[in-house]
């Protein structure tokens, strides 16, 4: 029988929604306590998301916001599950994971970000994933150290 000839609600049903899923990083998952705890958060508010979305009353729409939520869902447990908790950076001169990174840019721009987990990392807000061109040239590095990234210099200035 074709869906032509069957109730509206089922011909929606047959249409599936799937949404590709969120790309997972290659690289390893190290994670800050505070981005451990924003990934837990970040899962139960999918969790919240598939629990509204089932009380959606127009079918399409629960469905489309349930796929979504699922895709998050699957992203945030499979980010948990190979989060590998690192210990607060340990005091000392020598850029690592979890230190906030000083530095003077060619151009003369002074600039702060915390080094974190792929995650939780907003320039924005300060802080960038150890995985990017910048946090890369600078681990390792210490007070007055320059780097070169992408052809412009930076001056290590301070490592908190």
């Amino acid at each position: 029988m074709s869906v032509a000839f069957v109730k509206e609600e089922s011909a929606e049903t047959a249409a599936e929604i799937d949404f590709p899923d969120r790309p997972i990083s290659p690289f390893p998952n190290l994670v800050t306590e505070a981005g451990l705890q924003a990934l837990t958060k970040a899962l139960a508010g999918a969790r919240a998301a598939f629990d509204a979305a089932q009380k959606i009353d127009d079918v399409g729409e629960r469905r489309r916001q349930t796929a979504l939520a699922l895709r998050d869902m699957r992203y945030f447990a499979e980010r948990l599950e190979s989060a590998k908790p690192m210990p607060p950076a340990a005091p000392g001169n020598t850029i690592a994971f979890g230190h906030s990174v000083t530095f003077v840019r060619d151009d003369g721009r002074r600039q702060v970000f915390k080094i974190v987990g792929e995650d939780e990392a907003d320039p924005r807000s300060g802080s960038i994933s150890y995985v990017s061109p910048v946090a890369r040239a600078l681990i390792g590095k210490s007070v007055g150290d320059v780097v070169f990234v992408n052809d412009h210099e930076i001056e290590v200035v301070a490592v908190a």
